[in-house]
């Protein structure tokens, strides 16, 4: 019985140096704008819906028009999709 996998001490990580930049930066952007509007944005969605604020229901077209936005800038900064084999 193994203990450790067949490539060395530890797994192998395949994650390319511009993809864990871009994540760290997307991060801590993330981060900035929770504290810039005073807490979550999924709370501001789902407390907004609750008590039936305009503002809940404009959170979500904004956030899909933000994700289509953020999706087609990737190749800009030199970030393609990065796919993996299917196990199907």
């Amino acid at each position: 019985m193994r203990t450790r996998p067949p490539s060395g001490p530890g797994p192998a990580w395949k994650v390319p140096p511009r993809s864990i930049v871009a994540a760290v930066i997307g991060g801590l952007l993330l981060g900035y704008g929770a504290r810039a509007a005073s807490g979550c944005n999924i709370g501001a969605y789902f407390s907004g819906i609750a008590s039936g604020s305009l503002h809940g229901w404009i959170w979500l077209p904004a956030a899909f028009a933000g994700n289509i936005l953020g999706t087609r800038l990737r190749p800009w900064f030199g970030l393609g999709v990065e796919r993996t084999p299917s196990s199907c």
